[in-house]
């Protein structure tokens, strides 16, 4: 009994080790953002060629895209290190195509609303560890939703409706929230059916930092509509 009790306690610590871990990384991830933003604001020339040049702009919006494709789906074919290189490699980036936002919002709103986000994040994540309930379904549920999101507001830039723009955003706070729900549940499965070898194990943490790093940014985003303060 005693050596089945330890046994126990020994695969709970080896599992917080894993989400430990996934969590790590994917605070770093934002670290690494936060440095690509305050990099491309110190460089003011570089700066103005992201603001006024669509083409770089939207270059690197897209190249983000592909790279998150990319990543997820090729992750298994690449080594640990070429993954976490291009997780961190990614998150610069983002970091660079963020910038803007320092500009257009007060330094003391984003601070609040990263708080807010990282709170609301700490509470859905623990909510998706510990739930009995199967989030499968939700998870698929919100992924569905999420297109119906990102597709009524491609149409809204023809638009230009104010009402759907903030109904749009509700949506997609729910949205995130659900989805950081799904997959703290769904890393915890991931661990428990186990891992071919440690490489296996040090991806499965990269593409977890990776969605979780997604879920956070685009929460932290939706919420900055609703309370970030503009510069005047």
């Amino acid at each position: 009994m005693e050596n089945r009790t330890l046994t126990q306690a020994e695969s709970q610590i080896s599992e917080s080790n894993f989400l430990s871990k996934v969590f790590m990384w994917m605070a770093l991830g934002l670290a690494v953002s936060a440095g690509g933003s305050f990099w491309i604001l110190s460089q003011p020339e570089l700066l103005t060629t992201l603001l006024k040049n669509n083409w770089v702009f939207f270059g690197l919006i897209f190249a983000e895209l592909g790279l998150v494709m990319w990543l997820s789906m090729a992750i298994y074919r690449m080594s640990a290190g070429t993954a976490t290189a291009l997780f961190l490699f990614y998150s610069f980036v983002n970091g660079v195509t963020l910038s803007p936002v320092f500009l257009i919002y007060t330094g003391a709103s984003i601070v609040s609303t990263f708080a807010v986000t990282a709170g609301t994040f700490l509470c859905f994540s623990v909510y998706g560890l510990t739930t009995k309930k199967d989030l499968t379904s939700v998870g698929g549920l919100m992924t569905m939703a999420l297109f119906g999101v990102i597709l009524a507001s491609l149409v809204n830039v023809f638009l230009k409706s104010a009402a759907l723009n903030w109904v749009l955003t509700f949506i997609a706070i729910a949205v995130f929230m659900g989805l950081i729900a799904y997959h703290a549940q769904k890393l915890k499965r991931i661990y428990a059916m186990g891992f071919e070898s440690e490489e296996a194990q040090k991806k499965v943490v990269i593409i977890g930092a990776l969605s979780l790093y997604l879920d956070f940014v685009n929460l932290f985003l939706q919420l900055l509509k609703l309370f970030g303060k503009r510069r005047n």
